[in-house]
C-alpha cells in the first residue's frame, strides 16, 4: 500500500448509529411539536451537519430552532450513542490492520469529537487513531476540507499520500477540495452510481473490499 494515512468519516462508513440518531430526532422533534419523520427519511440525512438535517425536514432555518433542535437530540442521541454504536462489520479488523502495516488512521466527521471517543472506547479503539477530528473542532464542516487539511497537518503528511474514505458525496466533495485520493464505502445510503462522475479511486461494497483493496 502506497498510502502513508488512511483517513475516515465515521456514521456509515465505520459505525451505524441508526438507533440513537433516531430516538434523537423523535425526542427533538417531539420536544418542539413538530411530526416525527421516519426512520428510513432520517437515515438519508446522517453525514449531514445535525442542524442542516433538521431544517430540510422541517423548512425552519431559524437559529433559534436549530440551536433548540441540537439540544434536544443531543440529550437523547449523545449517551445512547457513547453506550453503545456498532461498528459496521470489518471494520475492527480494518483498523487493526492498518495499524499492523504501521498507516497512522484518523477520523473526519461532523459528529461530536467527544461522543467518537467515546464510541471507540467502548470497541476498544480509542488509542488506534492519531486524530479524532469532530464538527465541533472545526469551523466550518464537510465539504469543506478544513477538518481534513487539519488532520494532514498534524500527520504531516500532503494530500496525494492520503487516502479519505467516506459514504457521501460529501464526503467525496471534501477529498476533492483537500486534494486526497477518495474511496467510497457503500455502507450507508448512497448507491455506488451516485460517485462515478466524482474522483475516487475506489468504490467498496464493504469494509472487507476495503481491506482487499488496501492490500492488508
Amino acid at each position: 500500500m502506497d498510502y502513508k494515512a488512511v483517513i475516515f468519516d465515521f456514521d456509515y462508513t465505520l459505525g451505524d448509529a441508526t438507533d440513537a440518531i433516531y430516538a434523537g430526532f423523535k425526542a427533538g422533534m417531539t420536544a418542539m411539536g413538530r411530526p416525527i419523520p421516519d426512520r428510513e427519511t432520517v437515515r438519508h440525512t446522517v453525514g449531514m451537519v445535525l442542524e442542516d438535517a433538521y431544517t430540510l425536514l422541517t423548512g425552519d432555518d431559524s437559529q433559534e430552532g436549530r440551536n433548540t433542535f441540537r439540544a434536544e437530540f443531543s440529550k437523547v442521541a449523545r449517551p445512547m450513542q457513547a453506550a453503545g454504536t456498532p461498528l459496521c462489520p470489518g471494520a475492527k479488523e480494518l483498523l487493526l490492520a492498518l495499524e499492523k502495516a504501521g498507516v497512522p488512521t484518523a477520523v473526519v466527521s461532523t459528529k461530536h469529537t467527544g461522543t467518537l471517543r467515546d464510541i471507540f472506547a467502548g470497541h476498544g479503539l480509542a488509542e488506534k487513531f492519531a486524530y479524532i477530528v469532530g464538527g465541533d473542532l472545526v469551523s466550518r464542516n464537510k465539504p469543506d476540507p478544513e477538518g481534513l487539511n487539519t488532520v494532514l497537518g498534524k500527520l504531516g503528511v500532503v494530500p496525494g499520500e492520503a487516502l479519505y474514505c467516506g459514504d457521501t458525496v460529501i464526503d467525496a466533495q471534501t477529498a476533492a477540495a483537500a486534494g486526497t485520493d477518495f474511496c467510497a464505502v457503500l455502507n450507508g445510503t448512497t448507491p455506488a452510481e451516485d460517485f462515478q462522475d466524482l474522483p475516487h479511486v475506489h468504490i467498496a461494497p464493504d469494509l472487507n473490499d476495503l481491506r482487499a483493496f488496501l492490500g492488508l
